[in-house]
């Protein structure tokens, strides 16, 4: 199982505090049979500024660490950057990770309560230079709360989105789990992740999330999540289900 959103790198953001807590983290990850994290701290997000470099750093740091305790726990680096208007700037000075080596799918994160005002600029820009944004917990966003439909804007322009495993099982209270379920219904997101930050108040929920995802919608929406993930993370060119407006039908998108 891959897990594309952790915040397991120890000591530079809101997730393990230190490097007990990253192994810890890493156990309660195996335990849900994840094989894989990209590590995404946060980046830009007006606390955080994690550059590439030290992110690459850390990341080989802590594989050292698993490697000679027999954790087995593959990790990659990424970030997780929220939106700001210079992206492409950090981009064309080669200090934002992408998901895939290739540089092309990239984790974006929105404010918590609003989709600013200057986001269809940046995304455009994303995505006029080759980069695929993928939108990280929408579910959890004001703005998407209040009406998911609003999220189609950014999916047609060629967007991806990125649900957050303990959304859908409940954990953020009954009108997130409702949001999210809507949103995987009508295929407003192709993919889910943990975004886990410690091993008790924000841990993984993928194996539980994916385990409601098969009750509720069937094999074909756990596949086809899976799938997206793995290709994103190998960079290459994904289908997605069509999306549709909360109480339209569905199909299938050529992406």
């Amino acid at each position: 199982m891959l897990d594309l959103h952790c915040h397991i790198l120890p000591g530079i953001d809101d997730g393990s505090a230190n490097l007990d807590d990253a192994l810890n983290l890493a156990r309660k990850a195996v335990s849900q049979g994840i094989t894989h994290i990209l590590c995404t701290p946060h980046h830009h997000n007006g606390k955080y500024i994690n550059s590439k470099a030290s992110v690459m750093e850390k990341v080989d740091e802590l594989q050292k660490e698993l490697d000679l305790r027999e954790i087995p726990l593959t990790l990659y680096e990424g970030q997780e950057v929220r939106i700001f208007p210079e992206i492409m700037n950090e981009i064309n000075k080669n200090d934002i990770l992408f998901c895939d080596v290739g540089d092309r799918y990239i984790l974006i994160e929105f404010p918590t309560r609003e989709a600013p005002s200057y986001a269809i600029r940046v995304l455009g820009e994303l995505l006029a230079a080759g980069k695929t944004p993928i939108i990280v917990h929408p579910e959890r966003n004001g703005t998407f709360i209040k009406d998911p439909n609003a999220l189609i804007e950014y999916l047609d322009m060629g967007c991806l989105a990125q649900l957050t495993a303990p959304s859908i099982v409940g954990i953020f209270g009954k009108e997130i789990q409702q949001t999210a379920h809507d949103m995987v219904e009508h295929n407003l997101v192709q993919m889910v992740a943990s975004d886990a930050h410690h091993i008790k108040r924000r841990t993984f929920y993928l194996k539980e999330a994916y385990a409601e995802i098969l009750n509720k919608f069937g094999p074909e929406k756990v596949e086809a999540f899976e799938g997206i993930s793995r290709r994103v993370l190998n960079g290459d060119d994904v289908i997605r289900p069509e999306f549709s407006k909360i109480g339209q039908k569905k199909g299938f998108l050529w992406f």
